[in-house]
This record gives C-alpha cells, sequence and structure tokens, in this order.
C-alpha cells in the first residue's frame, strides 16, 4: 500500500503493465479505506481517500496519454484519422473547402478567363 502522493513524472518512464498493476493497487486501497469509513476509521486514514483518488487520475491520465500517442504514430501516414485524433476547431470550419478545392477552376471559368481576360490600363501620372 503506498503512503504518499504519486508524482506524475514517475509514471510517464513506466510501461503499460506496470502502470495498470500500479491502478489495481491503488482501486484496492481505495475500497480498502472506503469500507474502513463505513466502519467509522480513524480521520487520518480518511484524508487518504482523496490522494488516492488523484493519484488513481494521474495513472489514469498517464495511460490514455501513452495510448493516444501510440495511436496518432501509428495513424501518421494513413488516409483517414480517427474522429477524437482530429483537430477539433469548430464546426465551420470543420466543413469548409480545403485551400485544393478553393484553388479549383471549372471548365467554365478556366474559358472565361481566357476570353476575357483582366483589362490592363495604363494610368497617366500627373
Amino acid at each position: 500500500m503506498s503512503t504518499t502522493k504519486i508524482k506524475t513524472t514517475q509514471l510517464w518512464g513506466k510501461n503499460k503493465d506496470d502502470l495498470k498493476k500500479q491502478l489495481l493497487d491503488l482501486k484496492t486501497e481505495l475500497a480498502q479505506l472506503r469500507t474502513q469509513k463505513v466502519a467509522g476509521g480513524a480521520n487520518s486514514k480518511l484524508t487518504k481517500i482523496h490522494d488516492l483518488r488523484k493519484s488513481i487520475a494521474r495513472v489514469l491520465t498517464v495511460i490514455n496519454a501513452t495510448q493516444r500517442s501510440q495511436l496518432r504514430i501509428f495513424y501518421k501516414n494513413k488516409k483517414y484519422l480517427p474522429l477524437d485524433l482530429r483537430p477539433k476547431k469548430t464546426r465551420a470550419m470543420r466543413r469548409r473547402l480545403t485551400k485544393h478545392e478553393e484553388s479549383i477552376i471549372s471548365e467554365k471559368q478556366k474559358k472565361r478567363q481566357m476570353h476575357f481576360p483582366q483589362r490592363k490600363y495604363a494610368v497617366k501620372v500627373c
């Protein structure tokens, strides 16, 4: 059973199995403390519940962050990205035309530009 707060810097170096094992240990310890709370345990032990919950959150955060980074590496050169890995932006920005789509000129527009080009006027400077 852990007695001190877990520091996130220690967690980043660990592999997935170690993190899962540590998470399981923390959850069992939390369950024991909660049963002691119901039974009427000492207040010093009850204050550990807060620290344990935060430690569990830290471990889960590290697990999820490493998993997302691995997925980003996996999908790096693929055609499609999963929705949760795509940039969020705004709905309007996501539906906007891409740069390539904006630059495309239709056949009709090409003919119009060719037959009726932009006129150039010489302006006399006074």
